[in-house]
């Protein structure tokens, strides 16, 4: 049950924020009293859940999360009868961890390109001769592939026998074709555009240089920036100093309602969307000026940035040569284009 709750909290923070709506439409349009509560209370319980849920997987582990602290909160909203209180502190809460999640997969969406382009297949010479088709897992170190015209290139290895074309773009971004000979270094993840060449595996799975470079942008994805790091450890210790101050007011004052009234004002909505929403808001709007940015802590390394050193066709440039001009030296152009096209067809 647990499970299947926090699986749907983006439904929860939707539905509760539809129901604040409603509460708000009947407070202020309808000047309904029992649609303001009704609406508020059902958003709170909805709401208040997945978070409690959370809290008490925390402090099964002896941790006071700021989930703990936010579950006390709208107990204690409720118990002043502070709806409008408790429904928008969760649906804030839940709202962050929601574009929490959406940077995240938005960051994560470059793993997934990267991993589309690892060849899944190898043609693997038997005892015989045969090439036969492999999982690219059963590739050892030594054996002998084949790799035809098109195809991706399984492993980094080198050719032995053949020569051809191969388009290193996801390993080196340098966009035209490198010719490759017997003796020739080759890159996993490459493509043969033309030729066919066998070649000796020398390096397989995580060790190809295509394998090192999605274990660095995996780690990349999942390091936090600096500004959320500072989050993490300073919720460690507000969490814990709220609860102090609300029972020391109550202590002092025996007024229940004031040490509540601290709990809901200190429960930390704004901190904890503050960071996911403003890493949305730099990779969403580096996306719609064609920059794709690997995770946030890249947008706090930026901040930094003075000078920016650009290499290769590629980067700055599409990538795809074209004719730029043209000069005749001779009358009769149509006979020179038609040249032209007979060995365009030809060539790669």
């Amino acid at each position: 049950m647990q499970r299947e709750i926090l699986a749907r909290k983006n439904q929860i923070t939707l539905v509760s924020g539809i129901l604040i709506l409603i509460g708000l439409f009947g407070h202020f349009v309808l000047h309904s009293t029992v649609v303001f509560n009704t609406a508020f209370i059902i958003a709170s319980i909805l709401g208040a859940t997945p978070i409690a849920i959370q809290a008490y997987q925390s402090l099964k582990v002896k941790v006071i999360s700021i989930d703990v602290l936010v579950t006390i909160a709208v107990i204690g909203a409720f118990a002043i009868q502070n709806y409008e209180e408790s429904a928008i502190v969760t649906f804030l809460f839940l709202f962050g961890s929601y574009l929490e999640q959406r940077t995240l997969n938005k960051t994560r969406s470059a793993i997934r390109s990267l991993t589309e382009m690892a060849p899944e297949s190898a043609l693997l010479q038997t005892e015989n001769g045969e090439f036969v088709e492999v999982d690219v897992d059963d590739v050892d170190e030594g054996a002998i592939l084949l790799v035809k015209t098109g195809a991706r290139v399984p492993v980094d290895g080198t050719v032995l026998i053949g020569e051809g074309h191969i388009n290193e773009a996801s390993i080196t971004g340098e966009s035209l074709p490198v010719t490759k000979v017997e003796g020739s270094g080759v890159f996993a993840g490459t493509i043969l555009e033309n030729g066919t060449i066998q070649i000796r595996a020398d390096k397989v799975g995580e060790d190809t240089t295509f394998g090192k470079i999605i274990e660095l942008v995996e780690e990349a994805q999942d390091s936090k920036s600096e500004a959320e790091r500072f989050i993490d450890r300073f919720s460690k210790y507000y969490t814990p100093a709220v609860l102090v101050i609300a029972f020391v007011a109550w202590l002092f004052t025996r007024d229940v309602e004031l040490g509540i009234t601290i709990l809901v004002l200190g429960c930390p909505g704004a901190l904890v969307i503050g960071v996911p929403v403003s890493n949305v808001a730099g990779i969403g709007n580096g996306a719609r000026h064609g920059i794709l940015l690997k995770g946030s802590e890249v947008i706090g390394d930026f901040s930094r940035v003075d000078t920016i050193v650009f290499d290769k066709t590629g980067t700055l440039t599409v990538g795809n040569p074209e004719v730029a001009e043209k000069a005749y030296y001779n009358e009769d152009t149509e006979i020179i284009l038609g040249y032209l096209a007979s060995i365009e067809r030809e060539s790669d």
